[in-house]
């Protein structure tokens, strides 16, 4: 549609398609059955009456929050959003690549890697967890300024740096992105004429193999971390943290720290930091946990 007819009333069109599919969820997670250890525990009363309480008061599950929050969860969320929501901020703001060319760009790199959420949650399954995720946040760190740089050449618009502008009204930062001209003064960038769609998808396709490395084992880890009598609230709190808080600041202090340094690629900077922070926590303390046999707690399989 035109952009006149999305900005007026197209937009809307997910939110009302979400109806369909919050129906269907919500179908399904009624039908579901609650899971057979908690079951267990539940008919012979062992459940935890002071969930709250057992999970953050006491040292030794608090520390293990700690530890699942800042070894793993928090690099898991930062790797994820860069790879898939950073990714395309750069392309359609920073590198000026067209609005829908690069949301195909992304969408064809998530089709392509999904099937490896699975291959690498399976290989957790066989060979371990930890070093996994971890390998997944080193590899961020090492090679983020890389493949952003060759994004820049890929998308050969030449952009080299940003302005950026606040609105008077609503205080939101925009970003211009910056280009050289023959005499050598930086002007505006105009759009990507005709960017290496191809390398581009590679380039994003490598970013969400991350993801799917530090993803595809990160449900099982947490699982296995926790007693099943508290399990639910302690997991709760470092994957949504590290997800919502630590991940959901990419995109933001990307664009903040974009526009107070110019410098195009520095809105990389805060992931590779946590992601740097949760390599070296997890290195150190995060436990191994894919030969943890969780029905034990309940006195082996049923």
């Amino acid at each position: 549609m035109s952009k006149e007819d999305f900005s007026s009333w197209g937009w809307r069109i997910p939110f009302l398609l979400s109806i369909l599919l919050v129906s269907i969820s919500l179908y399904i997670r009624l039908k579901m059955k609650e899971s057979p250890i908690f079951t267990s525990i539940k008919s012979a009363g062992t459940t935890s009456a002071q969930p709250l309480k057992d999970a953050f008061a006491k040292w030794e599950n608090g520390k293990r929050v700690l530890i699942s929050l800042f070894g793993a969860t928090a690099g898991q969320g930062v790797v994820w959003y860069t790879g898939q929501f950073y990714a395309l901020f750069y392309l359609q703001t920073i590198l000026k690549v067209n609005v829908k060319t690069a949301s195909i760009i992304v969408a064809v790199a998530l089709l392509l890697a999904m099937p490896f959420f699975t291959v690498f949650g399976a290989i957790s399954d066989k060979f371990g967890r930890k070093w996994l995720m971890m390998a997944a946040c080193l590899l961020a760190v090492l090679t983020y300024i890389p493949i952003y740089k060759a994004m820049q050449g890929a998308a050969g618009n030449n952009v080299v740096s940003v302005k950026s502008a606040k609105n008077k009204t609503t205080g939101a930062i925009s970003l211009t992105p910056m280009t050289v001209d023959s005499a050598g003064a930086q002007v505006p960038a105009k759009e990507a004429p005709s960017p290496n769609v191809p390398l581009l998808t590679f380039l994003v396709f490598v970013q969400v193999i991350y993801v799917c490395m530090v993803y595809g084992p990160i449900a099982a880890y947490l699982v296995e971390a926790f007693p099943a009598r508290i399990r639910y609230t302690s997991l709760s709190l470092p994957y949504h943290i590290g997800n919502g808080v630590f991940g959901g600041l990419v995109p933001l202090v990307g664009v903040y720290v974009c526009a107070s340094t110019q410098n195009i690629y520095a809105g990389l900077y805060y992931p590779m930091i946590v992601a740097s922070v949760t390599f070296v926590i997890g290195s150190l303390v995060l436990k191994e946990t894919h030969g943890t046999k969780i029905w034990d707690e309940v006195g082996g399989m049923r």
